[in-house]
């Protein structure tokens, strides 16, 4: 029965690559900067239209993803004041290994650990990666569960609807 259990929460969770119009906040969370010191999670710095990403260093479709937004950011960033702020979920264990990681692929975007799992539990991530989108407020309007390539292109489009303050309900 437990293995039934653990199928069907695979395949929600595997399938649900979805869209979806929450109006909530972030939670006020601790998380590491790469140089160790802690922040709260309410204290980052938003940007006009503002990309959260869940990722791992051992997660091969979150290290394409952010790869493959890497190198539009600054195109992104210049059109639509966007701003990616990427939390690793490495545990303890592998937190030391973020920095340089991060490092070596020249990742442009605020990282940040969250090696507890704490801001991951009180978003209801379940697996990487988890992107979120929030808009100027803060709030977050929209999500998607893993990625594909091509994923980046709806996630532009997202982009430019939230910071035109379009309604996104047609993603739904």
């Amino acid at each position: 029965m437990k293995t039934l259990s653990v199928l069907i929460s695979f395949v929600v969770f595997s399938f649900a690559g979805y869209a979806q119009q929450s109006d909530y906040a972030l939670p006020s969370v601790s998380v590491k900067k790469l140089e160790g010191s802690t922040i709260s999670t309410t204290e980052m710095t938003l940007g006009e239209v503002t990309i959260v990403s869940f990722w791992a260093t051992w997660c091969k479709p979150c290290i394409l993803e952010l790869s493959t937004i890497a190198d539009v950011y600054e195109d992104w960033q210049a059109e639509t004041g966007v701003n990616l702020i990427a939390i690793s979920i490495d545990d303890a264990r592998n937190a030391p290994k973020v920095k340089p990681f991060v490092e070596g692929k020249g990742w442009e975007y605020s990282v940040y650990i969250d090696e507890n799992s704490d801001f991951k539990r009180a978003m209801n991530v379940v697996n990487v990666p988890h992107t979120f989108v929030l808009n100027k407020e803060g709030k977050i309007v929209w999500q998607h569960n893993s990625y594909s390539p091509g994923d980046e292109e709806e996630l532009y489009e997202i982009i430019i609807k939230v910071k035109n303050g379009e309604s996104l309900e047609s993603h739904e």
